[in-house]
């Protein structure tokens, strides 16, 4: 059972619907026995959002070394993850079994992400080198992309134009990428960590690099802001669903930024727990999912009220989200990957 930690002077509240999240017959899944944890609140707590539970209900060991990043699908079929261990597990989502790609890279991946509707995905390597992969047909890579002078650490593709893929690495360099002609179209300097297209119509790129984060015009590659305010380095970002607004993550500090103006909104700051990464929740926009190095910190926007969900995974160090299931994703350093709604 997860038990979310007190809120002061908050009513008990216990969802009566969490008996749905339950998933039978899920084998070899970190010793859960078919149990899924249940997200329930004690005395003193109020629900940070009406009809709100956040609960594990699956969790696999994929590797035998950290997990540094996960990502769905468009039709949510499948889950990749991948970290340390230089190669791609894939998760079936109507079974929930796992599958290791078996071709890898030369070194630890650090992005992956999948093309918009397609199975195809990619794959970001300290080798320096951008992979191509198409989980209907897992046994090898389909493309790889070199050129790089040091690790390439992002990746990201263009929600409408699909075969636009962008990358960041180490030494603050951004490329963007035709898949179609198999050549670079633009060359960026602004990024050397997580970059990410906003949603929907993709008009803008965001990319972390340092203490801020570089916002830029996608069609002219101009950049229009600058996110300053950190005091440490920005390790993670991520847009809401309408991409009006962007969150980033340094290790004591969640801002919110917005993108109509490009001015500091919010923020949150750590009571202790470090963060590593976030997502919007894929059900309630206003919430924010936090994975910290042992905790999920979940923060009503609305209502600047937050609250913690211990787990026993160690320094979670990406979330994502499925907009059609409701489910979020957590990968750890501790080698697994579980499952939340």
């Amino acid at each position: 059972m997860v038990t979310v930690t007190e809120i002061d002077d908050l009513a008990e509240f216990v969802d009566d619907n969490f008996e749905s999240f339950l998933l039978s017959n899920i084998e070899d899944i970190c010793n859960l026995n078919d149990t899924i944890k249940q997200s329930q609140l004690s005395e003193q707590q109020e629900q940070i959002s009406k009809d709100f539970t956040f609960s594990e209900f699956a969790c696999a060991r994929t590797s035998n070394n950290k997990v540094t990043c996960c990502h769905f699908s468009s039709d949510e079929k499948f889950l990749a993850s991948a970290g340390h261990d230089k190669k791609v597990v894939l998760w079936n989502m109507e079974t929930l079994q796992t599958e290791s790609m078996p071709e890898k890279h030369q070194s630890a991946i650090l992005d992956v992400r999948f093309r918009p509707n397609s199975s195809q995905l990619a794959t970001a390597s300290m080798d320096k080198s951008v992979r191509i992969w198409d989980a209907a047909n897992p046994s090898r890579c389909v493309q790889q992309y070199t050129g790089h002078n040091s690790a390439v650490m992002s990746l990201d593709f263009h929600p409408n134009k699909t075969d636009l893929l962008c990358f960041s690495d180490s030494e603050n360099e951004i490329r963007y990428w035709n898949m179609t002609t198999s050549s670079f179209t633009n060359t960026l300097k602004g990024g050397n960590a997580q970059v990410r297209f906003q949603p929907g119509a993709g008009e803008l790129l965001a990319a972390a690099y340092d203490k801020g984060i570089s916002i830029f015009n996608v069609e002219t590659g101009r950049q229009i802001y600058s996110l300053q305010g950190h005091p440490e380095e920005v390790n993670y970002i991520c847009w809401v669903a309408n991409g009006d607004i962007l969150a980033s993550v340094s290790r004591n500090f969640v801002k919110f930024w917005s993108l109509s103006s490009g001015e500091y909104i919010k923020g949150l700051r750590s009571s202790g727990e470090q963060y590593y990464s976030c997502v919007f929740h894929p059900s309630y926009s206003n919430i924010l999912v936090i994975g910290g190095t042992t905790n999920i910190e979940l923060w009503n926007l609305a209502e600047d009220k937050s609250m913690t969900i211990p787990t026993d995974q160690n320094i979670i160090s990406c979330l994502v989200q499925s907009p059609v299931t409701g489910i979020v994703a957590s990968a750890s350093h501790d080698c697994t990957v579980k499952l939340w709604r």
